[in-house]
């Protein structure tokens, strides 16, 4: 799979830089980072959605024409929010129904949900007509925003092992933007870890989880989130 290349990515408001960093994705990168680190920014301007009174520079290069909505997809943190409610999920797809029908199936939903309004699927059921959604450009690039932030332990696990087979079947590559380092050990190959919108340690996930040469990265992993998240 070939690689795509972010040169140079420098964020400026008010004369004070947010963000500057250079990374490069291959099959599937993690970019991971507390709160506030810049993961939004970063996300946000890889898709051109930024807002105006942001300073932005930008190199990037990649094997394929990037173009938001086509070759380069989202899949967004919240499903709830990202569908309308007084839609049936068929009419959101912009697909054909037998089209519909055969992602229904990748995605392993039953084909009797697209008659069926958002508010009458799981938040599990909703993040994966998501992806569906995402993927029916057959895009090049998936970013996913923290996807598996609203799951329960074993609805992450599904959809873990959904994207992974998903990636597989279609060849696309991906960015995982995440505070999760339990979730994005098992989906993603390379990590960078990113601190007030600069990346301070980089390189093969099992090598980072194994060796973490920054304090930073050393209590990422150490806080747990998996487990604090879901204690109650």
């Amino acid at each position: 799979m070939k690689s795509i290349a972010i040169e140079h990515l420098k964020i400026v408001h008010k004369s004070k830089v947010l963000v500057e960093c250079a990374f490069r994705i291959g099959s599937s990168l993690a970019l991971v980072g507390q709160s506030g680190s810049g993961k939004s920014l970063i996300l946000k301007t890889l898709l051109g959605l930024n807002e105006s009174t942001l300073e932005i520079e930008l190199r990037k290069s990649a094997h394929f024409e990037w173009i938001r909505g086509k070759s380069v997809s989202l899949v967004p943190q919240n499903p709830f929010t990202a569908l309308s409610p007084l839609t049936k999920i068929k009419d959101q797809l912009f697909l054909s129904h037998e089209e519909a029908v055969r992602m229904f199936g990748w995605l392993g939903l039953a084909e009797e949900l697209l008659n069926r309004y958002p508010s009458e699927l799981s938040g599990g059921q909703l993040q994966r007509v998501i992806i569906g959604i995402a993927l029916s450009s057959k895009p090049s690039l998936l970013l996913l925003d923290e996807p598996t932030t609203a799951l329960d332990l074993n609805s992450k696990r599904a959809l873990i092992d959904l994207l992974l087979s998903l990636q597989h079947q279609f060849g696309f590559s991906m960015l995982f933007v995440t505070h999760d380092m339990s979730v994005a050990s098992q989906l993603c190959e390379d990590i960078c870890v990113l601190k007030e919108g600069m990346i301070v340690e980089e390189g093969k996930m099992a090598d980072v989880l194994r060796n973490p040469h920054h304090l930073y990265t050393q209590q990422l992993i150490d806080a747990d989130f998996e487990t604090r998240e879901y204690r109650k």
